[in-house]
């Protein structure tokens, strides 16, 4: 018989969500079949993943015709094309939403990147995302920057669904957690229904990885040599213990007891960048209840073809991360600053496919028609295309 290895990992309490959408998928059914047969039950999105989607399809032509036709402008048009689709994606997950009270089902919308910065742009762009996609399974995404951080509390407490993203370093997500029950709090007050709002704090995996191996690479030694492909999985683990430490407390308890479900960890960037590395490590390895693991589709079929599944990867492991993070201290990594550099390096790199995005909508609204753009809009879109070129 078949191992329905995706069932086993979900049955541990993991949420197999993609990290992946187009209009290709969704019009295909591919999406609808992912859930109906690979456990999927959320999906995330990013400005580069947009970018993709909208550079290699022919499906949205329709729909930049109309917007040329209308002169809307080229980056009211990305707000058009990318809420349409995640619209679409809210729909096809629907059925996932209603099965899990409401937990799963999820999609994420990521604010415009080049607010991650500006605390109040923030939460007017998260306003409107909400509005304009319309579906209660909806995540705004937000990014785990010091003003994001007010940000997240504002938008939580006005009973909008947050996923939290680029958290890489531990503190930082402690105060994800304080942000989240500061706003979930401000709802309770402000009369929303706290059974109906949702969070996760995306935490990124593999990218810790491939920023600490250069640098063991770098150091050159045989004893930082053998700690290459550690560092990702033991900051995961230490960050779930401190999932457990928050959300175990009494403070946690008051917002449980009015119908608060807990903001899950989400583990994010699970590809492997080493080819050396296991291709579905960053999944076996990170399995504790109430987590996702959001996987690009190569990783769901490579889990379900060979995966192998245990009840819990991480609660016994928490010794063993904390000794691995003091092997890379002495060996000379300074921890601190692989977390600086990869979360400026993150918005940095989202910025670059934000402007990517923009360059490319702005292509093809020209050719369907629309010969030249508002003019505040092509002084943003060209500093955007200039950051892009910078980041490459």
């Amino acid at each position: 018989m078949t191992t329905d290895r995706l069932g086993e990992l979900t049955a541990t309490g993991v949420a197999v969500w993609l990290d992946d959408l187009s209009r290709v998928r969704l019009s295909s059914g591919g999406l609808d079949q992912l859930r109906r047969e690979k456990h999927v039950v959320g999906v995330t999105t990013n400005p580069t993943i947009f970018a993709k989607a909208l550079s290699d399809a022919d499906e949205y032509d329709w729909q930049l015709r109309d917007l040329a036709g209308r002169g809307v402008d080229v980056e009211e048009s990305v707000r058009m094309l990318t809420t349409y689709d995640v619209r679409w994606a809210c729909d096809v997950m629907r059925p996932s939403y209603d099965a899990s009270g409401g937990v799963d089902g999820r999609v994420s919308i990521e604010v415009d990147p080049r607010l991650a910065h500006e605390s109040q742009r923030t939460v007017a762009e998260a306003r409107a995302l909400w509005w304009l996609v319309d579906r209660p399974n909806l995540f705004i995404k937000i990014p785990a920057t010091e003003a994001g951080l007010p940000a997240i509390t504002a938008t939580l407490a006005e009973g909008i669904s947050v996923n939290v993203t680029l958290i890489f370093g531990l503190d930082r997500y402690s105060q994800v957690m304080e942000a989240f029950l500061t706003g979930l709090e401000q709802a309770k007050a402000n009369g929303h229904d706290l059974s109906k709002i949702g969070s996760v704090a995306s935490f990124f995996v593999s990218r810790v990885d491939s920023e600490v191996d250069a640098r063991l690479e770098k150091i050159g030694s045989e004893q930082a040599k053998a700690l290459r492909g550690k560092a990702a999985v033991a900051n995961a683990r230490l960050a779930y213990q401190r999932y457990a430490e928050i959300f175990s407390t009494d403070r946690w308890q008051v917002l449980a007891d009015a119908g608060a479900h807990p903001q899950r960890p989400l583990w994010a960037s699970t590809s492997t960048k080493n080819p050396d590395y296991r291709d579905v490590i960053y999944v076996e390895e990170l399995i504790a209840a109430g987590t996702v693991n959001t996987m690009p589709e190569p990783v769901i079929h490579a889990y379900a073809e060979h995966g192998e599944t245990h009840p819990d990867t991480v609660t016994g492991a928490y010794d063993d991360a904390r000794a691995v993070f003091a092997d890379l201290e002495s060996v000379g990594v300074d921890l601190a600053d692989v977390i600086a550099t990869l979360e400026r390096e993150g918005v940095e790199k989202f910025e670059a496919s934000w402007g990517e995005l923009l360059a490319g909508v702005r292509k093809s609204l020209a050719a369907a028609g629309q010969g030249t753009d508002h003019p505040s809009d092509a002084a943003s879109g060209n500093a955007a295309a200039a950051r892009a070129g910078g980041n490459a």
